[in-house]
């Protein structure tokens, strides 16, 4: 049975990767961080009671910021792969909180190569590392946007992301390890975080259908981002570690959508006019913005066979039923 470690299980697309691993017979771990509230509620459907012999979700306490501990897992489990998901993963929030930011989401996965090359050295064990980049380290460059793309990160976190991306590929070349950097685009789902715009309209859409709310906040609605389906992402995450060889992809749809286009199309299918209950709030702006992305993902087509099924439209519709549905049962 293989073994899988997961850093940022209890995330939208640790849920999902966790799901998927399952099925196809992994034994799964995952790294939460110690909270005073439960924070697993992505995955309780898939845990199971730690007392039955045939569990194959286990959960360890840990944080990125703890190398010993890192190590500790490393030995302790000996996975055959491992998926970095782990992050201060909030764009916004990271301007606030850079410094938080870096330790985490760059430094982390500095801790996390580092403690795979002491273990294959004294262990013999080959490990395969996935690691969680973004299409923000793209920036201000123009897209259609590429492997072969230069970063122009806009923000603590995009910054954060470029140095985690480098140590990826310096390990990868300095120590002969199977390191891949999958850099996801924007990809979104129900499970999605409440604070990230997307999920931020559709929650909001049910709860002033429910009468809970009569106005939604929102920043700049210009931005434009390639929005998909995050269930199909994590696919692409398990294809890179399939591979004879470690490369990093692009993972896309290629389509560009901004947010006023997602705020038209989520309001109407719920048959409301966004221009009643949407007003601004200039806390929502970034110092530096990123105006346009949109993934070029041949390379994934080609190499991984893998391609976006779920376009803008049906992902919209996804989300806003969820949550209207959620509104309707709370």
């Amino acid at each position: 049975m293989l073994k899988a470690l997961i850093t940022g299980i209890t995330g939208q697309d640790g849920s999902y990767l966790a799901e998927l691993l399952l099925s196809k017979g992994y034994e799964v771990h995952g790294v939460i961080r110690r909270a005073s509230t439960f924070n697993t509620g992505r995955i309780n459907h898939i845990y199971q009671d730690p007392h039955e012999v045939s569990k194959r979700l286990i959960l360890h306490h840990g944080d990125l910021a703890d190398a010993n501990t890192i190590r500790k897992l490393l030995y302790k489990i000996q996975p055959d792969e491992v998926y970095n998901l782990g992050a201060q993963s909030h764009v916004r929030v990271s301007f606030d909180i850079p410094e938080y930011t870096a330790n985490i989401t760059a430094l982390g996965t500095l801790r996390m190569l580092e403690a795979i090359k002491d273990y294959q050295e004294h262990v013999s064990k080959k490990v395969r590392f996935y690691q969680a980049s973004s299409s923000e380290m793209f920036g201000a460059t123009p897209p259609p946007q590429s492997e072969t793309t230069p970063f122009y990160p806009r923000s603590p976190y995009a910054i954060a992301k470029v140095f985690a991306y480098n140590t990826v590929v310096n390990y990868r070349e300095a120590y002969n390890l199977f390191a891949v950097n999958g850099i996801l685009f924007n990809h979104e789902s129900p499970r999605r975080g409440e604070t990230f715009v997307t999920r931020k309209i559709t929650r909001g859409i049910a709860r002033i259908k429910a009468g809970l709310d009569k106005k939604l906040y929102l920043g700049n609605l210009e931005a434009k981002r390639d929005w998909g389906y995050a269930p199909e992402y994590v696919e692409a995450m398990w294809l890179m570690l399939q591979q004879e060889k470690p490369e990093d992809f692009v993972i896309g749809t290629g389509e560009s959508h901004s947010v006023k286009e997602f705020l038209e199309a989520a309001f109407a299918h719920a048959g409301l006019n966004w221009k009643d209950y949407v007003d601004f709030d200039s806390r929502y702006y970034r110092p530096t913005e990123v105006d346009n992305l949109a993934a070029d993902s041949r390379k994934a087509k080609d190499k991984l066979g893998w391609e976006a099924k779920t376009k803008f439209a049906d992902l919209v519709k996804v989300m806003v039923d969820a949550d209207m549905k959620e509104a309707r049962t709370s």
